[in-house]
């Protein structure tokens, strides 16, 4: 994997393949570049694709306090070396990482979210403020564990695919990450869609969700995509939370492809 520094020098570990305009691809949590691997060589043929690890986990640093400002900062030395206005598309929490980076004025013309996981409405709203106490105390009991089985029961994983999972290999990678959900906790607010903010979101943007995905879920994203200056919204038939990368690759390549030399004709 290459690096590059953040603002603050925090090496960021990311890999580059394929051949064509620049991609880059923004992680959920407890997700690293490997785990976009799949989606990443799909989409190679027709992009160079950029895949990243974010802070805290894999080969990328973690120095210093963190805060939403710094993992803004590490997306954007990551567009920096794709190329300045590369299009972007992040998944779950990773697509409000990337929401808050072009908010904040990262420049970018062509955005794609999948489902981040925001959570709008009262009973929502409680829901997110009870699992970030839950979180929160788990970590500074060091219970790295407990956070992990946290998160996997937020998306719909069951007990006993949790248990199973503990007895095998990837549970101890899962524990080394578990302090950056904290990061992907604090990403989210509230719980809110930040109306406001994102109405700074000029980029052109595709908020997608999954057919089968919980009617919260899917009620968020059509928020968001009216939140959003040009935002659209689009539902993948038969998908759920966990898209599979063959059904959303030739999505984001239609989007991306057409619209990079959209806009270019207009420029």
């Amino acid at each position: 994997m290459d690096r590059i520094l953040s603002a603050d020098g925090t090496p960021i570990a990311y890999r580059r393949q394929g051949d064509g305009p620049p991609l880059v691809l923004v992680g959920g949590a407890l997700s690293t570049s490997a785990a976009d691997a799949p989606l990443a060589a799909l989409l190679a043929p027709r992009f160079t694709v950029l895949t990243y690890d974010r802070r805290g986990r894999g080969a990328s640093g973690d120095a210093g306090r963190w805060s939403v400002a710094r993992e803004v900062e590490d997306l954007t030395a990551v567009v920096g070396a794709a190329g300045p206005g590369a299009p972007v598309f992040g998944m779950a929490s990773g697509g409000a990482l990337a929401l808050e980076a072009v908010a904040a004025g990262l420049s970018v013309e062509l955005l794609a979210v999948y489902e981040p996981p925001y959570t709008p409405g009262a009973s929502g709203l409680l829901f997110k403020a009870r699992c970030t106490a839950r979180l929160h105390r788990l970590l500074e009991a060091g219970d790295r564990g407990g956070a992990v089985e946290l998160f996997l029961s937020m998306t719909g994983v069951a007990e006993e695919t949790a248990a199973r999972m503990r007895r095998t290999p990837m549970w101890a990678e899962l524990e080394a990450m578990a302090h950056t959900l904290a990061y992907d906790d604090a990403l989210l607010g509230d719980g809110a869609v930040p109306v406001e903010r994102f109405a700074a979101v000029a980029a052109r943007t595709l908020v997608i969700c999954g057919g089968f995905s919980s009617a919260p879920a899917r009620a968020a994203t059509r928020i968001l995509a009216e939140a959003l200056p040009r935002g659209r919204h689009r539902t993948l038939t038969g998908q759920m939370r966990e898209v599979a990368p063959q059904v959303i690759a030739p999505v984001l390549a239609d989007f991306f492809a057409k619209d990079v030399y959209a806009c270019r004709q207009a420029s």
